[in-house]
């Protein structure tokens, strides 16, 4: 796949991802273990078909190896799933889970005794002061406490106390990601990277667990053939229904900076759509805890000197043609 087809799936798959994720968050705030069960199923039947070959591929790590990884992978899915139904807005859960490189650095220092430098520790500190920023800003203005879809009569008090549970769940599920991402690291090490295959083991080792959350799935499922069918697909579809199809779009292949660079201004467009389309309330002091942000993710990626790097070559070249030339 060519790298502009690789660059626009990525940033407007995923960019439509974020918006029917919440046009379904918004028709029920409950619905993310159901979207996850439907994705884990989905991508372990297609790697049970082309990576396993039906079964009849042994995988290159051992199971028992990947079972920690899944405990991990699995949990913080459902974690961060029930923080939309603990009153956290789409825009604060974007941000929040944009400081990934908080829990890496932190994870990177405690486990593998890792040094970081100057910058990085500058660029960390943005990140944590603008989700500082954006958590207290949003803690005054709560939303009301929605179940089965229905606004509830609850108290001020009430709502406060489980959107700090839901900051809670956001911050538990960012460091067990930080801790998966060094255990996935070891892994490789020790057996080789083969990421297709973790992919898929990774989605199918969970899916018996489910049974644990099968009332939560059935209500959710039931409350989504419920729902009103959209009025320009006219075939009586229900409307959450279609929405979640639209989940699904799966990104292809591109260099580390490429991926780097288009995730970091796909989540900043996301977050404006996210702003503007669904009319979520963002102050002044938002927009600088967003920008605090994603400066200090660019400054910690190093995007501009990896540029200069990637673009330096080419200047030398085209020097070095002009010299035979002359």
């Amino acid at each position: 796949m060519s790298i502009p087809v690789a660059i626009g799936s990525t940033f407007f798959g995923c960019m439509s991802n974020v918006v029917f994720l919440e046009l379904l968050v918004k028709e029920d705030p409950g619905i993310g273990n159901l979207i996850t069960f439907s994705q884990f199923f989905l991508i372990a039947l297609h790697g049970f078909i082309f990576t396993a070959k039906c079964g009849t591929k042994k995988p290159s790590i051992s199971v028992k190896g990947y079972m920690i990884l899944v405990a991990m992978f699995f949990v913080t899915n459902v974690l961060n799933n029930y923080a939309f139904d603990l009153n956290i807005a789409m825009p604060l859960h974007m941000i929040f889970r944009a400081g990934s490189l908080i829990a890496n650095m932190v994870m990177g220092v405690i486990i593998l005794k890792k040094k970081y430098t100057l910058d990085k520790f500058i660029s960390v500190g943005m990140i944590t002061a603008g989700i500082t920023i954006c958590t207290i800003v949003s803690g005054q203005d709560v939303k009301k406490t929605v179940v089965h879809g229905v606004v509830q009569n609850t108290s001020e008090l009430e709502d406060f106390f489980w959107w700090c549970l839901g900051i809670a769940c956001l911050t538990i599920a960012l460091f067990i990601s930080a801790r998966m991402g060094i255990y996935q690291e070891t892994l490789y090490k020790q057996h080789g990277k083969h990421p297709q295959e973790a992919l898929f083991y990774t989605h199918l080792i969970p899916l018996p667990w489910f049974l644990c959350l099968y009332s939560n799935l059935k209500e959710h499922t039931l409350m989504a053939f419920e729902s009103e069918p959209l009025p320009y697909i006219g075939f009586g579809i229900p409307g959450t229904i279609i929405d979640f199809g639209h989940v699904y779009f799966l990104t292809t292949e591109c260099s580390s900076l490429t991926v780097t660079l288009v995730i970091t201004l796909r989540k900043f467009a996301s977050l404006l759509f996210s702003i503007l389309y669904f009319s979520n309330p963002f102050t002044l002091y938002h927009w600088i805890g967003t920008l605090l942000v994603f400066i200090g993710t660019i400054i910690f990626t190093e995007i501009p000197q990896k540029v200069q790097q990637m673009t330096a070559p080419k200047k030398a070249t085209k020097k070095a043609k002009k010299t035979k030339t002359n």
